[in-house]
């Protein structure tokens, strides 16, 4: 039935292979959770009350707020699968409450900061070779467009609409989005189509940003980069994809953007944290 499941949020849910993992590493989890605890109890035949145990077990060992609400909504979820299938009667996860998140304002990078790191003519942070150029435009590209790492590895020559000077990108659940470009952001990926031909050899690929091996890039890849242009132009922790993400989104809202309109560019439902970060700066 874990397998049934995991399909049914993969084709069915449409799922991300990233949230699909995380749920199927949950379930095993609590199975294990149960065989060491409750003498191998099938995970289908869980109580409340070893849910609740559960639970209680990765509080005490300080288990992330958000990571425990995850593991929890697995449960639920699967249970409500099993429900649907007729294979249970009631949902056991359904009592458990998870403590509440607390809201943060997102981290981001000053616009000047950013400018500064992208701008070659005042300090030279990428390399004049192809692998400096791809670094780079992945940055740009994070940045410009608001798009999540996920949305940048997936992207493709055919999602680049020169003529219509808009990118389509395709988010959480397939969901498509259309976002339109800067002619500069276009004109660098013009050029680098063609600086990625040249470099393997006039291969023709589908996707815009590939690893020397001509794989499509993988997260970690995007997250090193990220991490380490980041450590140039700021001191905050905090440097990932997601940070430039919100980058994008404080800086479309200091500039006078309506909240409604950066909600579409980025594909996104909740937008109060960026309305407390306008409001900040206004």
């Amino acid at each position: 039935m874990l397998n049934s499941f995991l399909d049914y949020l993969r084709y069915e849910k449409r799922y991300s292979s990233l949230t699909v993992l995380a749920y199927q590493t949950d379930l095993e989890q609590f199975q294990d959770f149960l065989s060491a605890e409750f003498n191998d109890t099938s995970i289908q035949k869980a109580s409340y009350q070893q849910i609740r145990a559960w639970v209680v077990s990765l509080t005490i060992k300080q288990t992330k707020a958000s990571s425990l609400k995850r593991k929890v909504s697995a449960l639920k979820s699967f249970y409500k699968y099993l429900l649907k299938k007729q294979i249970i009667k009631d949902n056991p996860a359904n009592k458990i409450v998870t403590p509440k998140m607390q809201e943060r304002l997102p981290k981001y990078i000053e616009q000047d900061n950013i400018n500064q790191l992208l701008d070659q003519t005042k300090e030279q942070f990428f390399s004049e070779d192809y692998k400096g150029k791809q670094e780079k435009l992945i940055i740009e590209m994070l940045y410009q467009t608001g798009m999540r790492r996920a949305e940048l590895i997936n992207l493709q020559w055919k999602d680049v609409d020169f003529h219509q000077q808009q990118i389509k990108i395709t988010g959480k659940g397939n969901k498509q989005r259309i976002v339109p470009s800067s002619v500069y952001l276009l004109n660098q990926l013009q050029t680098f189509r063609q600086e990625q031909k040249d470099f393997f050899s006039n291969d023709v690929h589908d996707y815009v940003f590939l690893t020397e091996q001509q794989q499509p890039l993988y997260p970690n890849y995007v997250y090193r980069i990220v991490k380490h242009y980041m450590n140039f132009c700021t001191t905050a922790t905090k440097k990932s994809p997601h940070v430039l993400r919100h980058s994008f989104a404080t800086h479309l809202s200091n500039n006078g953007a309506k909240l409604n309109d950066i909600k579409e560019l980025m594909g996104h439902c909740k937008f109060s944290i960026y309305a407390s970060v306008h409001t900040q700066h206004n």
